[in-house]
């Protein structure tokens, strides 16, 4: 037998294994017959058993737009499972609302949902023999959450992304969530009246869909198809399209597919397809929340990336996109031009993509790019390599004093790339927007937002808030902001997230004080307090690590088991050999 026979029979021997190698063991044989009786309950036939089981997590909820119409697309998922010769498994998993309970005591619970998701997946696809999956989000943390599933089981899987939102209209102008925002810093600024903000609130949000900005959720789902994860053009699509359906029977068709191939998530995701997620998050100006989540994901599928990588891949690869929340367009604008494939062909040509990553679709990326169609001439939401919105990346990773194991930045140029001020510290976000909101807040002042670190908070909320407060007031390009809590895809302004070590471990962000001067260096990648380190040093002796805020329930779990967030604030990185 030639080695390339060799090689062939065992790439079959490897597909039917991994057809029903989980399934087989819980409906197979007359032992099995209890377990075979319960299913035929939920409507499986004799016939079914000897096909491929394909869990279907659907996200869907009535909580929040961005995931209330997911279990329409979970049925189509179902409909391309059955129809490919699978047997679909639905089932339900969590979400929480970000733009709910954002400003909230509330809001601790929005990171710490990325890991109750990741784990529910697992344990119901664990228990149940579950062959392969679909996993489909719609809110921030379902993305990252559903894709670390699929990591850590390592059976084949496609994510979908639920898709975008259409903006509202007002006043002739496309808004959204993040407009709301920053129209309460405007209502507080006697800029605008309370019956123009309850017409706002009531329009702003039409129907399905994710944050209609390159925000999170747009951001992760771009991020997740670079990966090689979703279908082409999956993470832009809108929530109500046509499109939106036919992905969604695609996915179904395309993981029968990759289990007759034998193609797992971590032949996916490997090192070089993490790069391409980071260089497309780049280049569409996405959220400093890719950051994070990108870490959790490549831990979850034994990959090592670091924070450091981001700074490496950014040095190389430009802005193009122009879009919301430091640009001008919303989503919906760049799925009219045609998504995310035509910019995929455009970085590939260039050689900032890795064209030969394994996909869902079971060829490479640079196959699914082959026949990419441009953009329209004269689209001005995605700009050319001689005209880019930023030379170098926006997510940049910050050290110094107050950030010994780093810091992340999102730095769009528009507010320029340097800010140096006096400290104005609060111990949390509530106490901060009040301040903003009241005027304490100044020209030239570094507002210190701590205490909102993975541990301390505990689940680091985002500072959507007190930055939509800061733009609303007009203090954009006068104020700055850094925080151990992160950010929504929503924020701009001279922001810094990410701080670690946070304040509830000792880091130095916990012994500043009114009036110390901060200087934030974009262009050297620094962030430090100016004063002397004896000062420092003695201020961390006398520092005293504060008693935790939670010591029953899913916080007190969450906090006792998180890692910093330079690391994906992981809860499963100290069980890791």
């Amino acid at each position: 037998m030639s080695k390339k026979q060799a090689t062939k029979k065992k790439a079959v021997k490897k597909s039917k294994s991994l057809e029903r190698a989980h399934s087989a063991i819980v409906v197979d044989g007359a032992e099995r017959a209890p377990s075979r009786a319960m299913l035929h309950a939920v409507g499986f036939e004799r016939e079914d058993f000897k096909r491929s089981q394909v869990g279907v997590a659907s996200t869907w909820s009535m909580v929040t737009p961005c995931n209330m119409h997911i279990d329409k697309l979970a049925k189509q998922v179902c409909k391309g499972v059955d129809g490919a010769g699978g047997k679909a498994v639905e089932f339900n998993t969590i979400t929480i609302s970000d733009g709910i309970s954002m400003g909230t005591e509330g809001m601790k619970y929005s990171l710490v949902s990325r890991e109750i998701i990741a784990d529910s997946i697992e344990t119901v696809a664990g228990c149940e023999g579950l062959d392969g999956l679909v996993t489909i989000g719609g809110c921030d943390k379902n993305m990252p959450g559903c894709v670390m599933a699929l990591a850590r089981l390592n059976r084949p899987g496609v994510f979908v992304y639920g898709g975008t939102i259409l903006p509202g209209k007002f006043e002739g102008k496309d808004v959204d969530i993040v407009s709301c925002f920053e129209a309460v810093g405007e209502h507080a600024n006697n800029q605008m009246s309370d019956r123009k903000l309850a017409q706002l609130e009531a329009c702003a949000i039409p129907g399905a869909g994710s944050c209609g900005g390159m925000y999170t959720a747009n951001s992760m789902a771009s991020a997740i198809e670079a990966l090689g994860m979703s279908l082409p053009n999956s993470s832009a699509q809108t929530a109500v399209g046509k499109d939106k359906k036919v992905d969604c029977l695609e996915a179904g068709k395309a993981v029968v597919h990759l289990l007759k191939k034998g193609i797992r998530p971590r032949d996916i995701m490997t090192k070089k397809a993490f790069e391409n997620a980071i260089t497309l998050v780049t280049a569409l100006g996405g959220s400093t929340n890719a950051v994070l989540h990108l870490l959790a994901m490549a831990h979850a599928a034994k990959v090592r990336l670091s924070i450091d990588d981001f700074t490496r891949i950014g040095k190389r690869v430009p802005v193009l996109a122009d879009l919301k929340p430091s640009g001008t367009f919303v989503m919906a604008a760049l799925v009219r031009i045609g998504g995310t494939v035509p910019l995929m062909k455009m970085l590939l040509d260039k050689g900032l993509m890795h064209g030969d990553c394994m996909t869902v679709t079971g060829k490479t990326l640079a196959e699914n790019l082959n026949n990419a169609p441009e953009y329209p001439r004269g689209q001005v939401v995605i700009r050319g390599f001689d005209d880019p919105i930023k030379e170098e990346g926006h997510l940049v990773i910050l050290y110094g004093n107050l950030a010994r194991t780093g810091a992340v930045a999102k730095i769009s140029g528009k507010e320029g790339l340097s800010f140096s001020g006096k400290a104005i510290c609060f111990e949390s976000e509530e106490n901060a927007l009040q301040a903003i909101l009241k005027g304490k807040v100044k020209k030239g002042h570094v507002v210190v937002i701590r205490s909102e670190g993975p541990k301390g908070s505990p689940g680091m909320r985002e500072m959507l808030s007190p930055t939509g407060a800061i733009m609303g007031k007009g203090l954009g390009k006068d104020v700055a902001l850094i925080t151990d809590g992160r950010f929504s895809g929503g924020s701009h302004g001279f922001v810094v997230g990410h701080v670690t070590p946070e304040a509830y471990e000792g880091g130095a962000i916990a012994i500043v004080k009114n009036g110390d001067p901060i200087t934030i260096d974009a262009k050297k990648r620094t962030l430090n307090l100016d004063i002397p380190a004896k000062e420092i040093n003695d201020r961390l002796k006398k520092w005293k690590k504060p008693k935790p805020r939670y010591t029953r329930g899913v916080l007190a779990k969450y906090a006792a088991t998180v890692s910093s967030a330079h690391l994906g604030a992981v809860t499963d990185l100290h069980i890791d050999p």
